[in-house]
């Protein structure tokens, strides 16, 4: 019978999520905001359904946040189109470094100063909370890999980037604590968990992502195979860009967002020439009884750009799937959370103080204009990855008074982010996207 109701229950979601769509669209509301609330009514909260604590599930909402923090990255990665000498790239650069550190050096002083925490369980507090979310700001992201809008670019970007830019902090947070080898002097944690891991990570999610992408044209081009199944082709790269960085000591986050930018990347340098373009239209003659599908994923000029957008749009299908799970996760957790005053100071000084200054500053002197800089700064959404980074944490044997007080505050943070953002996104970027067309 419980499984029943939980099909009714689910079933029902997921239709008035496809039929309300467009409705949704022009409300000040977003999916998630839905899913939270679904959330909370199924779990003890509600109608008692599923009892989820964040001390006692940790390690099955660390694999849930983790793949679906992965797919979120390889998505974002493939809607990147410029090149990597485009100056657009500067801007989610200086958010994923400058404004990065600046957000995780804030909120350490914070919990710190203000919240009484060892220097360990502070520095960790910033690097859970100081990434912004590719996940649930999907609404703000590029929507369009043709789509030249800076805002949206930066905004992606950083969601891509500073994934991988906040592990260093949280791996200093769990060595100040006395539960990760930092090295005498810190020269391990400089070393291996700032230098190589991020280099290594980027480099094998580069060349695999390039790699993987010419083998499947080649094979699809000159030979007429590997065509169809392009789902698998998209997890097949996620999991092996993410496997490959890790077993070289490389953060698999910045391992599967290159590897998304680099099949990107492949799809725009490759340039048919007239010659080819022929060539496809003497195929297409010869064999008409071959599907669109399939005649446009070998062909010799829409390979490449069939290939990336077949991939894109199974991606996104995946990632939306990957959001109603996990967010309906986190309403169910709410329930156990043992929630601190401080809370309602620490949410808004993070979201209205913190993230803006940090933006500004990160972005000072560039090409942006300064309603877009007022816009990057205000959606700073924190959510699924940073519960990533609160389970992993806590996984790594972080103490559990040290535990409940991050699990509220970084609760607190990503809850208020969903509700906030969610409201304000949708006439504020129309308000902006007017503006553009003005």
């Amino acid at each position: 019978m419980d499984f029943a109701i939980w099909s009714l229950l689910v079933g029902a979601l997921l239709i008035v999520m496809a039929l309300g769509t467009s409705v949704l669209a022009r409300l000040p509301l977003s999916t998630a905001m839905l899913y939270l609330l679904a959330g909370v009514a199924i779990g003890p909260l509600g109608l008692g359904l599923l009892w989820a604590t964040p001390d006692r599930h940790t390690l099955l909402i660390e694999r849930l946040t983790e793949v679906v923090v992965l797919v979120s990255l390889f998505t974002a990665g493939l809607k990147l189109s410029p090149p990597l000498n485009d100056r657009r790239w500067w801007l989610p650069l200086r958010l994923a470094l400058t404004s990065m550190v600046l957000t995780v050096l804030a909120i350490s002083a914070v919990g710190w100063l203000l919240l009484g925490l060892p220097l360990g369980a502070a520095i960790l507090l910033g690097g859970i909370l100081a990434p912004t979310d590719p996940v649930l700001a999907s609404d703000v992201q590029v929507h369009d890999p043709a789509d030249r809008d800076k805002l949206r670019f930066a905004l992606t970007g950083e969601g891509g980037l500073n994934d991988g830019t906040a592990f260093p902090f949280v791996m200093l947070g769990l060595g100040l604590l006395g539960l990760h080898d930092l090295g005498e002097g810190g020269w391990r944690w400089l070393t291996l968990d700032v230098a190589w891991a991020g280099i290594a990570g980027l480099s094998v999610g580069a060349l695999l992502g390039l790699a993987v992408g010419r083998l499947v044209l080649f094979l699809r081009r000159e030979h007429r195979e590997a065509v169809g199944l392009d789902d698998f082709l998209a997890l097949g790269l996620i999991g092996l860009s993410y496997g490959a960085a890790v077993l070289v000591h490389g953060y698999g986050f910045l391992a599967v967002f290159a590897a998304g930018v680099a099949l990107r990347h492949l799809e725009r340098s490759q340039r048919p020439t007239p010659a080819a373009t022929s060539q496809a239209l003497n195929q297409a003659a010869i064999d008409p009884d071959q599907n669109a599908a399939n005649a446009a994923a070998v062909h010799p000029q829409h390979a490449p750009a069939f290939m990336a957008q077949a991939v894109l749009g199974f991606n996104q299908q995946l990632e939306r799937i990957g959001e109603v799970t996990v967010v309906i996760t986190i309403g169910a957790l709410l329930w156990a959370v043992a929630w601190d005053k401080a809370v309602w100071w620490f949410v808004p000084l993070l979201l209205l103080v913190i993230r803006p200054l940090a933006v500004a500053v990160g972005l000072a002197g560039s090409a942006s204009s300064g309603a877009q800089r007022a816009l990057i700064g205000w959606f700073g959404i924190r959510g699924i990855g940073s519960l990533y980074y609160l389970m992993f944490a806590i996984n790594h044997g972080l103490a559990p008074e040290l535990a409940q007080v991050l699990t509220a505050l970084t609760l607190s943070v990503v809850v208020s982010s969903i509700v906030l953002h969610g409201i304000s996104v949708t006439p504020m970027m129309a308000a902006y996207e007017r503006r553009r067309r003005r």
